[in-house]
């Protein structure tokens, strides 16, 4: 293909030119390939159950990472059937967006990421080693699959979407328990919930003790609940704002309405005065940033 590619963009005339244009221009979009090819019955079956046959053969080119029968084989037993349930539609969306990147991503520019968004919202994690690329666990063992609208590259493994939001993370984690009460003392738990996507950059439990003495207790009293959802919502943003996002936009508009400068001191990410420890932990509504400082809105 690339002898071929040579000549026909040097203007060689040859016979078989519009052999050529089909292997340029790809005739079949990502869903009738995977159809044709006859080794993605499992992931066909699944888009067409979630409802996605016509989001993924429009216009707008994508990047499938698409898993093989195999790879869906080597989920835990009942699981295809489970998500191929109505019921399970929504979930089964979500599994299959995260797979899917926006725009056409050829093999030789995932070898230069680290990370890509998916049409879930959510990054995947991308490795290079000796070669080989992975994509969160698995294995990428073809790549380059052209057609109308996009790519496909072969995996060997189903990749998953974490299915926990922000609030359930903080809880399982450990290191956030006074956030986690203070959220639920200043009743916003539904809103940030039902706000869509959010960023939140999340002090520890070690953040809150480096508050003057008594001042976790009087935030938590019932009187001054208003004033402790102003201070947790300065540590929200809407939308997903990933590190490398935060970082290059210099500053972020808060949930509490004013704004967090974010900047790079010395090599150590800073949001105001507060440094940045962890940096991007998806949950299915957002992403975690974790923090060692309480940061403080502007009174």
């Amino acid at each position: 293909l690339t002898a071929v590619s040579t000549r026909f963009i040097a203007g060689e005339a040859y016979e078989g030119a519009a052999v050529l244009a089909s292997y340029v221009q790809p005739e079949m979009n990502l869903v009738e390939t995977a159809v044709n090819a006859g080794s993605f019955d499992t992931l066909v079956a699944a888009v067409k159950a979630a409802g996605l046959v016509d989001a993924l053969s429009g216009d707008k080119p994508m990047t499938v990472f698409a898993p093989t029968d195999e790879a869906f084989a080597k989920l835990p037993e009942g699981t295809v059937e489970m998500l191929l349930k109505p019921e399970n539609k929504e979930l089964l969306k979500s599994i299959l967006l995260y797979h899917v990147v926006p725009g056409d991503v050829r093999a030789e520019q995932v070898i230069e990421l680290k990370a890509a968004q998916t049409a879930n919202g959510q990054r995947v994690d991308i490795k290079v080693s000796g070669g080989k690329v992975r994509v969160d666990d698995a294995n990428v063992v073809k790549t380059d699959i052209l057609t109308s609208n996009g790519t496909i590259h072969v995996i060997d493994r189903v990749i998953m979407p974490t299915s926990k939001n922000i609030l359930e993370i903080a809880e399982e984690n450990g290191s956030f328990g006074t956030l986690v009460a203070a959220i639920k003392a200043a009743g916003i738990v539904d809103g940030l919930m039902d706000a869509g996507d959010i960023t939140v950059f999340a002090p520890t439990d070690e953040a809150f003790a480096k508050l003057p003495k008594g001042t976790v207790e009087m935030l938590l009293k019932p009187e001054n609940k208003e004033k402790l959802a102003e201070i947790l919502r300065y540590h929200v943003v809407k939308g997903r704002v990933y590190s490398d996002q935060a970082v290059e936009a210099g500053w972020a508009k808060t949930l509490q309405g004013g704004k967090v400068q974010i900047e790079l001191d010395h090599g150590k990410a800073m949001i105001n005065n507060a440094q940045i420890l962890t940096t991007d932990i998806d949950a299915s509504n957002g992403v975690i940033h974790v923090i060692d400082t309480v940061i403080m809105p502007e009174k």
